[in-house]
């Protein structure tokens, strides 16, 4: 009788390398988000609004792969915290804009900030070249596979 063959071990899969990885540095990272009382989600909104001076809910959901739902918790909790400000229609109250206070703008830039030390903190060990080449295989595989939800958790 013949053995069955033996399964292949975790460590043998690249998604394995792959979650392992990705799993410190993004606990990492939460853990310097949490510091500032941001959370990781809350942080990807405010990054998008960085670079916008006013956005619709509804385009804020669409960039960054998330429920119009989940981004009017994420507003309700950075206009609580003062970091947005949501501004409704004159003619129409349903339409909504959202936009950075300055304390919003400020805390963008420190919070970049935590995200450059915690990249240097993982990635840089790396050459340029591998840094590079690392990027352009999982930019490669985002746009092969169509991913578009931007990580939020």
């Amino acid at each position: 009788m013949k053995k069955p063959p033996k399964p292949s071990a975790l460590e043998d899969h690249l998604g394995f390398w792959l979650r392992y990885v990705s799993n410190h540095v993004s606990q990492s990272f939460g853990a310097k988000m949490a510091g500032q009382g941001i959370s990781i989600a809350e942080w990807a909104l405010l990054r998008v609004l960085y670079d916008s001076n006013a956005v619709a809910p509804s385009e804020a959901a669409a960039r960054l792969g998330l429920t119009r739902g989940a981004v009017s918790k994420l507003t309700d909790k950075l206009v609580a915290k003062s970091f947005i400000t949501r501004k409704t229609g004159e003619k129409d109250r349903r339409y909504q804009v959202l936009s950075l206070s300055s304390a919003g703008r400020q805390l963008v830039l420190r919070l970049a900030a935590l995200a450059d030390e915690n990249d240097a903190a993982f990635f840089g060990h790396l050459k340029p070249a591998q840094r590079a080449a690392l990027k352009k295989i999982m930019q490669d595989m985002v746009s092969r596979f169509g991913l578009a939800e931007i990580p939020t958790e």
